[in-house]
């Protein structure tokens, strides 16, 4: 194989290293953060409101409630600084942006569980 394609397709299945994920679902994002000359990794969990862009410009929003207020990160995919995406549970929403998510409180915020067959 070509050095310069295996050197590309190296830089590039980066991309592949998170599972699958969409609006709706709620995931815990591993994120590094630099302060000084120290790094440690730091934890987000929330819902996912939107995945937007293609390729290497991709990004995706999580919204979670900190002490009452709605908190919003926006995580580029294919980040260096992202270190690890687990989902921990697949939403059902018939909706590929959930904005509308902003303005529930509470009980209403809550997203249905899809439900998986057993062999999956």
């Amino acid at each position: 194989m070509n050095p310069i394609i295996k050197l590309v397709n190296d830089t590039f299945s980066q991309a592949n290293k998170h599972p699958k994920f969409g609006p709706g679902d709620n995931i815990t994002v591993s994120y590094k953060i630099t302060e000084g000359n120290k790094e440690r990794i730091q934890e987000f969990r929330g819902d996912v409101i939107q995945v937007n862009g293609t390729g290497t410009t991709s990004t995706f929003t999580v919204r979670k409630i900190s002490n009452g207020v709605g908190v919003e990160r926006v995580f580029p995919i294919h980040s260096p600084y992202v270190d690890e995406v687990i989902v921990n549970k697949v939403g059902r929403v018939r909706r590929a942006k959930l904005y509308y998510q902003r303005d529930r409180k509470g009980k209403a915020s809550r997203i249905s569980e899809k439900r998986q067959l057993v062999g999956e």
